[in-house]
């Protein structure tokens, strides 16, 4: 027999951005208390909108399931004395278990005797479990930030107005913070009312029929179709940003999707301005053209039905033209603004107390620009456009625009410093110095931009690092590891040949002996190799398998581009090659035995045997061309010149013996294989491949 579990907590509004993370949390411990409780069951679905969080359970089960497990005591030695009777130990053993001695078995386990005692125990009511462990679920469960109320020390997300549970038809007995559990739900605030649910399966349409849509999935298409819809009859593309339709899903009960207009004299601002405020501010999504021109639109999601749709199109005009109008003034006053007499104003912001003011951070990031550019020997011109890129690349963050949306920064830089008379090239290079901002994001386009991004990230990690500013574990208030992974991005992707070590040396230098410094250069430079290593693995791993990368990095890392070339390359043979294992055993015994080597010169003289012979000749016939494709970062070529050994190292282990009782031949032996291994793990650690 079972019966079906409805359990919903009512809640005041929850912030959109808790919602989806607390339901799947709410249905992983839900899953994770039935399947340890051993109460069989059918799917686990779970519910949210910005007033409830729900799980609803299948047939589950009336009772646990019993239980009969066999538990190994000690050894029969152990067990019993000399006289045959059982020992302190073995009655111990019996009161753990709850046992009587007499039901003890023996088993032989690796040749050893063993006792084993049978416990079972027989599966408890459902009924009787559930409301405890609900309310262990419930106290359980984490947030970013809790609330408390009333008198009472529980703490939630938000304070609980109501509670359904219910076992079948039967209410549970269930108390959280002074709210008693029942079977009546509420519909939507303003279009519904209370609903008594009789039956868990009933809940989805029981709310329905109160304006409220549970079904998360539901909801989204729901919103989807009717904004679709609404973009065919008009001929618009309606922009849909998935973060802001994770958050529109979880504001609405109803949702109902209408449009609205503003002037298009707004439309003289950029349209990222335009964008920005509607999506950040609003909660809008922009409408576009199909030639993807801003059109003077907006698209919302009412938390209703479609009743006077009109009156609510228009006070969301209303509230957007004020917006738009504060923009307008913005946009207008920064114009007034002088490129000179923003950088007069960095020296006043704070970047970090013991970092200095953000014009601070200006100079060290020209600093550290000009020397990277130095390194890649760009044009007189590149290095020119990265020099002033350099210097006004923060200008934007003391205008007025910036100051009212953040996320404008560098956007609005572009824009003022174009209209200022700088070049199209440092215009976009302010822009695109932030890229990539996220996961994902693109890399800067210009050079300039490039390097100006570079020099502004590794400025930023070099200068927290050296105060004692290094992210551990979910704790990154300064995003460094994103920064990082931009960084080994932009060298990846410009495929330049500028190696980590490099980066790292433009901005020690810059930052120098500082006083604040809590670490020596050398003490930084390998926290940043170990920072920056974890980056590149990540990187490497979307690419290619685990053991792939552990194998390539181990032969460093240095160089972005190599390491990258080198890990596809592997991959690519261990997928596609048959023999190519052959090739692999026979490195990874090499490996093994270099590792014996106390000498490095190799004496032609003493190779005795004909196969150490033929093997010395092919490795002196392919070492230049092997090192030659290496250095040209050709990975494929070097891979296939180094398995080029593989049928004379196999010829050599087969007929020569290593370990010589000549200590001259052996130390001779194990030098040639170390001059082998030297440039095979300049290639991969071939020994951290699986098979």
């Amino acid at each position: 027999m079972s019966r079906d579990i409805l359990f919903e907590i009512g809640l005041e509004e929850i912030p959109a951005r808790f919602i989806r993370a607390a339901m799947e949390q709410l249905q992983e411990r839900t899953v994770k208390w039935l399947d340890g409780a051993r109460i069989a069951h059918e799917e686990v679905t779970a519910y949210a909108t910005p007033r409830r969080l729900a799980v609803y359970v299948k047939a589950a089960a009336e009772k646990q399931e019993d239980v009969s497990e066999e538990v190994k005591g000690p050894s029969r030695k152990i067990a019993l004395d000399a006289a045959g009777e059982w020992s302190k130990a073995a009655l111990g053993f019996a009161r753990s278990q709850g046992v009587e001695p007499e039901q003890f078995t023996f088993k032989e386990l690796a040749g050893v005797e063993y006792i084993y005692a049978t416990r079972s125990s027989a599966g408890v009511e459902t009924a009787a479990l559930l409301p405890e462990a609900l309310s262990g679920i419930v106290s359980a469960m984490t947030f970013p930030k809790n609330m408390r109320w009333g008198a009472y020390e529980f703490k939630f997300v938000r304070p609980i107005r109501w509670m359904v549970a219910l076992f079948g038809q039967e209410i549970m007995n269930l108390e959280i913070a002074g709210v008693k559990a029942g079977n009546v739900s509420r519909g939507h605030r303003f279009l519904g009312t209370e609903t008594v649910i009789t039956e868990p399966a009933q809940y989805v349409e029981s709310m329905r029929s109160q304006h409220v849509l549970v079904d998360v999935q539901e909801r989204q298409e729901l919103i989807l179709n009717q904004i679709n819809k609404l973009a065919e009859e008009k001929s618009w593309t309606i922009a849909i940003k998935e973060d802001l339709l994770e958050e529109v899903l979880f504001l609405v009960e109803t949702p109902t999707v209408l449009f609205g207009t503003f002037d298009e004299a707004f439309l003289n601002i950029p349209q990222e301005v335009l964008i920005t405020s509607m999506r950040e501010h609003q909660r809008y999504f922009p409408v576009f053209d199909a030639a993807g021109v801003l059109l003077p639109f907006f698209v919302t999601v009412r938390n209703g039905n479609a009743v006077s749709l009109d009156v609510i199109a228009k006070g969301n005009e209303k509230v957007l033209r004020a917006r738009l109008s504060d923009a307008k003034f913005f946009y207008e006053e920064d114009q007034k603004l002088q490129i000179s007499d923003a950088l007069a104003k960095l020296e006043t912001i704070v970047y970090q107390e013991e970092l200095g003011s953000v014009g601070d951070k200006v100079r060290r990031i020209r600093r550290i620009a000009d020397i990277l550019a130095a390194k890649l020997q760009t044009e007189d011109q590149v290095a020119a456009e990265v020099s002033r890129t350099a210097d006004i690349c923060k200008f934007d963050l003391v205008t007025q625009m910036v100051g009212e949306f953040p996320e404008l920064q560098g956007t609005m830089g572009e824009d003022y410093a174009r209209k200022a008379g700088e070049s199209e090239q440092v215009a976009q290079a302010v822009f695109e110095h932030y890229q990539p901002r996220f996961a994902g994001d693109l890399t800067p386009s210009t050079e300039a931009g490039a390097i100006v991004s570079i020099a502004d990230k590794i400025d930023t990690i070099v200068g927290c690092f050296s105060i004692g500013i290094i992210p551990t574990g979910s704790q990154d208030p300064y995003a460094l590891r994103r920064q990082a992974a931009g960084i080994v991005q932009i060298v990846l992707d410009r495929q330049w040949a500028l190696s980590l070590s490099e980066i790292f040396a433009a901005a020690l230098e810059v930052h120098g002996n500082s006083p604040r410094a809590k670490h020596s250069g050398d003490e930084l430079r390998i926290t940043l190799n170990e920072f920056f290593g974890l980056r590149v693995k990540r990187l490497l791993s979307d690419k290619v398998r685990y053991d792939v990368v552990d194998a390539v990095t181990a032969s460093g890392f240095d160089d972005i581009v190599a390491v990258v070339g080198r890990s596809e390359a592997l991959m690519a043979a261990v997928n596609g090659k048959a023999d190519f294992k052959i090739t692999v055993d026979s490195l990874t015994r090499v490996s093994n035995l270099a590792a014996k080597a106390t000498a490095q010169a190799i004496d032609p003289a003493l190779l005795k045997e004909a196969a150490e012979v033929e093997l010395y000749a092919t490795w002196q016939k392919l070492h230049a061309p092997y090192m030659e494709a290496l250095a040209s970062r050709d990975a494929e070529t070097a891979l296939s010149v180094l398995s080029g050994l593989k049928d004379d190292v196999t010829g050599f282990f087969d007929s020569v013996m290593v370990m010589a009782e000549d200590e001259q031949v052996r130390a001779n032996r194990l030098a040639l294989l170390a001059g082998i291994d030297r440039d095979s793990k300049a290639f991969a650690d071939f020994g951290k491949l699986v098979w």
